[in-house]
């Protein structure tokens, strides 16, 4: 067989969108299917504003048998599982960006680097006109990053997953653990440890009341101000760290095609779900169980030391149970039946960032207070049970769209703005008198 043509020049073949034809069926499929996980954590934690309540609010709303249970599969399932399942598919992304770009000759930098602002453009946007829990800016930001690792070897990135995922979990909350009690000693770091939990939970509070306003400014108001005024948290490097190794994952499994050709890697996606699932019962399960002895009183974060190792233990079942997801995942889709059925989603991840904002505006017109109102109310099941109904509408919305449109209306924007001209809209119309297909 003759050695394949030598790709064209750059000039000869200009930096496009990725047309429909080109697209990896399976991948638009699996963004779907992560994007109604990070929907129902967005809902379960931060819409119902959860996460800004005080404890004991929290723990009423989860008392009774249905929440308890509903409370503990959300914990172990779903909780930090389909972030990273997005994560590794961003950096996925990046991978298949960068091999099209070398195929034509062309560097992958300048329209990368556009597309990355375009995107933090989008994300800046998101946080301060509806939601402070916008993940897009960070993952352009992060994305900057990828740029560095795109000629490294498989060993270096490999080592560097190692470092940003297994030792920056332990070292980070090491040095906010101990830090302060080798500069100040124990006393004035205990202290000021609780100084700074007085103020985060004094911003949580004020976060939750602008929330339950009647009035919209005054929600968003409330929104930026508890952005800004909780943008240097300590674990922001921590939450950077692990995103960029959620991409170097993806980065990897772009290179050695791990869902572009599934069928050359079944044994690698077999062993996937075997280590997965000892990582993931692993990790969650000792997560869950030191919450019960917290509950219970037996464990205090603020006394027990030990307790800084808990975010490697829980990256490893967050990491565990999200390869399982994506592996079976993988290799259903390989089944004639199940493709049938999982293809269902395709549309769906093909204009995930659209449905993303979605989600954000159905959302605070049902949590916040110049809405329905629910913030702060709404137990565990209720607001998994919303999200799924609201994303169960989303899946014909997004194929009635895609049927007469190429683009999402946010991926049409992100794509016009990249590439500086606005990019053809709707689909060609089908000619009544084209011959069918034999």
């Amino acid at each position: 067989m003759s050695e394949p043509t030598p790709p064209a020049p750059a000039a000869d073949v200009p930096a496009r969108p990725v047309d429909v034809s080109e697209r990896v069926t399976l991948l638009d499929v699996l963004r779907g299917f992560a994007l109604c996980g990070v929907f129902v954590s967005n809902s379960f934690s931060w819409f119902s504003g959860r996460v800004l309540m005080p404890r004991e609010q929290v723990l009423a709303l989860a008392a009774p048998p249905l929440e308890t249970v509903v409370t503990f599969l959300y914990n172990f399932f779903i909780n930090q599982k389909f972030v990273s399942i997005f994560s590794f598919l961003f950096g996925l992304g990046f991978s298949i960006q960068l091999a099209r770009a070398e195929a034509r000759g062309a560097s992958i930098v300048p329209v990368y680097s556009r597309r990355l602002l375009v995107l933090l453009g989008i994300g800046v946007t998101h946080i301060f006109a509806l939601w402070v829990g916008d993940v897009l800016s960070t993952y352009a930001v992060v994305g900057f990053a990828l740029l560095l690792f795109r000629q490294r070897s498989d060993r270096t990135v490999l080592i560097w997953v190692g470092v940003l995922m297994g030792v920056m979990p332990l070292l980070i909350p090491a040095l906010q653990r101990f830090g302060p009690i080798l500069l100040h000693g124990a006393e004035a770091a205990a202290e000021a440890a609780k100084a700074s939990e007085a103020y985060d939970n004094q911003l949580r509070a004020q976060f939750l009341a602008g929330l339950s306003s009647d009035s919209f400014w005054t929600s968003q108001a409330a929104n930026a101000r508890y952005y800004v005024d909780s943008f240097f948290r300590a674990n922001r490097p921590l939450w950077m760290s692990v995103i960029l190794g959620r991409f170097l994952l993806g980065l990897l499994a772009g290179r050695y095609l791990l869902l572009q050709d599934v069928e050359r890697n079944r044994p690698v996606h077999r062993k996937l779900i075997l280590w997965g699932l000892v990582l993931g019962v692993l990790g969650n399960g000792t997560w869950l169980v030191v919450q019960r002895l917290r509950i219970a009183g037996l464990v205090d974060p603020a006394k027990d030391s030990w307790m800084f190792v808990m975010s490697s233990i829980s990256e490893l079942g967050y990491l565990g149970l999200a390869a399982v997801y994506v592996a079976a995942f993988a290799l259903l889709f390989q089944r004639e039946r199940w493709r049938r059925v999982m293809q269902v989603l395709a549309p769906v991840g093909r204009m995930a960032l659209t449905n993303y904002l979605l989600e954000t505006v159905v959302s605070l017109c049902i949590y916040d207070g110049w809405g329905l109102g629910y913030v702060g109310r709404m137990p565990p099941s209720s607001c998994v049970a919303v999200a799924l109904a609201v994303f169960a509408l989303q899946v014909p919305f997004s194929h009635w769209w895609l049927s007469r449109f190429r683009f999402g209306p946010a991926e049409w924007l992100w794509r016009s703005l990249t590439y500086g001209r606005a990019q053809p809209m709707r689909l060609a119309p089908r000619s009544p008198t084209a011959p069918a297909a034999s």
